[in-house]
């Protein structure tokens, strides 16, 4: 392999979770941890993995190999961050190696689905303080 492969690295994060997605030229795989996106646990989320490739068409991912690692943070948050690697990884490989009008045309697609597609979230855990039990709360106080 001497020839330098068409591959773009890119990340999607939500809460703790972190998933990076590497995007290249194949034949439409969509892999997360080595498995097919078809077997993501949980069954009912399986659907937000694959939104992406619903919301662009499935010849949009027909040329493409998209491999997922994904790890901390809860199942729900893994797969925010899988989808989003992955919509983000399909803009990057469009920016970088077809043309700015097809990376504009999926940008708009995703967004006006949901910014969370290419945005993080910003949202995080609050930190927890002493003196309660949680990040506000307070332990009970009596006076006698």
């Amino acid at each position: 392999s001497t020839a330098p492969k068409q591959r773009v690295q890119v990340f999607g994060r939500k809460k703790t979770a972190v998933a990076v997605a590497i995007c290249q030229k194949g034949k439409g795989l969509i892999k997360i941890n080595g498995q097919p996106a078809e077997l993501v646990e949980p069954a009912p989320l399986r659907l937000k993995v694959m939104e992406p490739v619903y919301l662009l068409g499935q010849k949009r991912f027909k040329d493409l190999d998209i491999r997922v690692r994904v790890r901390g943070g809860g199942y729900t948050a893994q797969i925010y961050a899988i989808r989003q690697a992955i919509a983000k990884a399909v803009v990057a490989y469009n920016q970088k190696f077809v043309d700015e009008a097809a990376k504009q045309e999926i940008k708009t697609i995703l967004l006006t689905y949901d910014r969370s597609l290419l945005a993080m979230d910003p949202r995080h855990r609050e930190p927890k303080k002493f003196g309660g039990p949680s990040a506000r709360a307070r332990y009970q106080k009596s006076y006698r």
